[in-house]
């Protein structure tokens, strides 16, 4: 089944209309009230989270896709939250933690794909400082969390890409 939005968007958002087209590589048009639909990223963030024998934070995937799985902490960027903003309530979230700092990274793209429904990410991810890692508690959409070194992590645990290449970066940098 393809998923991409340019093959399950059969329906005009703005006026109902069938007339709903492809109109280049990444955008549908419509014929009747002229809305034009841009397949575009969404902004989402993961959290680089350690203990104090420089171990990374890996969550288990409460919620499809990809349940059962490894993660980083994170998730979706709500509409007008800063990225910063969304790391702090993202770890809140799930786990009860509260940030002390964060520094950005860097970012990857990824293919998120929800409900038979694909969504183009832009993955941004941030070292985190935390209060404390004592007594959290897995929540929202997580199972479990853990703290991994490098010779304890399997990566074909980790099924997103941009995550993927986070933790590993991660541990190039921790050898450096």
């Amino acid at each position: 089944m393809d998923t991409h939005p340019l093959k399950v968007l059969k329906y005009c958002p703005k006026c109902g209309s069938a007339e709903f087209n492809k109109s280049g590589e990444r955008s549908l048009k419509c014929a009747g009230c002229g809305f034009h639909f841009f397949i575009n990223s969404a902004a989402a963030v993961a959290a680089l989270v350690t203990d104090d024998k420089g171990k990374l934070m890996l969550v288990t995937r409460g919620v499809e896709p990809n349940y059962g799985k490894l993660d980083l902490p994170g998730g979706f960027i709500d509409p007008m939250e800063s990225a910063e903003d969304a790391v702090r309530r993202e770890l809140n979230e799930e786990l009860g933690l509260k940030v002390k700092a964060l520094k950005y990274l860097g970012s990857a793209p990824n293919e998120y794909v929800f409900s038979a429904y694909t969504v183009f990410t832009l993955d941004m991810a941030f070292q985190v400082t935390a209060e404390s890692v004592e007594e959290l508690k897995p929540m929202d959409d997580i199972l479990d969390y853990k703290f991994y070194a490098e010779e304890d992590l399997n990566y074909d645990d980790i099924p997103a890409p941009s995550i993927k290449k986070f933790v590993k970066d991660y541990f190039q940098g921790a050898k450096a």
